[in-house]
């Protein structure tokens, strides 16, 4: 008589943890729907977003022609919101990709290398963090000038500072373990050890902080266009038309509440990306 072995549990598959959590799904569904918006704007767009129409000026949501409305010109406000996602995207990504390479690279020399080097880029980090960091945009872009590529770049240099934190507890925790020890005892360069153990280990974290990082991102490129440092006019931008629209609040209300809803509906999406990324990529969380 042979006895059943015990049923193993499997473990909830990857996709079967993200789809448990409705936020997630709901976050999920907004960001693809402006990515592909962005995407295919020219397709979706009824009308020219800069093309000005004053015989159609302040027409209100709704109406024959314009879903969303027209602005103070004219413009329609659909087309307006469809192709000023491609900006807000471009820098979001842009942004956040070279502030994670940045933050990266120096939190794993801080972490690893340990000594001076840590030393010098902590007191960096904690040299940023005390500065109000929208004065350093203003400074930084009004001496440089205001351009897509230029914004991309001032946020990448100044706001790295999350990762190399977040990246050198990481290492410095993962240095301890026995495979780094063993790579040691093997003789592997610093280098490798790095790029090969450490690095591949700490990715879920970055990847999480990266996608959090973008919705700050996101706010913080439509604050600079309503400030008038951002990406200037012609090109379109959702803080650039929320700035236009503060003027006509009491009259035309659509011209700010949709370019406000878009930002908004944009970065809560990123977070809720963001919280169920590190729900299923922390192996500290994983039951």
């Amino acid at each position: 008589m042979t006895t059943a072995l015990p049923l193993q549990r499997k473990k909830p598959h990857v996709v079967r943890k993200w789809l448990a959590d409705p936020l997630a799904i709901i976050g999920l569904i907004i960001f693809l729907g402006f990515v592909g918006m962005a995407l295919i704007a020219p397709l979706l767009s009824p009308y020219d977003p800069s093309l000005p129409d004053l015989r159609a000026r302040l027409v209100p949501p709704g109406s024959p022609g314009h879903l969303l409305g027209t602005d103070q010109l004219g413009r329609d406000v659909l087309s307006r919101l469809i192709y000023g996602s491609r900006v807000t995207l471009i820098v979001g990504f842009g942004g956040v990709l070279l502030t994670a390479i940045i933050g990266v690279v120096l939190g794993l020399m801080a972490g690893y290398l340990g000594g001076r080097v840590e030393a010098f880029i902590m007191r960096l980090v904690d040299t940023l963090i005390a500065i109000p960091s929208i004065l350093l945009y203003l400074t930084a872009i009004g001496v440089f000038g205001p351009s897509l590529t230029m914004l991309i770049v001032v946020i990448g240099l100044i706001n790295w500072t999350t990762f190399a934190r977040v990246v050198r507890g990481e290492v410095l925790a993962m240095k301890q373990r026995e495979f780094v020890e063993a790579a040691h005892a093997l003789g592997q360069s610093d280098v490798l050890i790095t790029l090969k153990h450490i690095l591949p280990n700490i990715l879920s974290s970055v990847i999480v902080v990266a996608t959090l990082n973008v919705a700050t991102i996101v706010i913080l490129e439509a604050t600079l266009s309503f400030l008038g440092f951002g990406v200037q006019p012609p090109t379109v931008t959702w803080g650039g038309m929320l700035s236009e629209g503060r003027n006509y609040v009491a009259s035309a209300w659509w011209l700010a509440t949709l370019p406000g809803m878009a930002i908004s509906l944009l970065s809560l999406s990123l977070i809720f990306l963001g919280d169920r990324l590190r729900d299923v990529l922390d192996p500290r969380l994983k039951t």
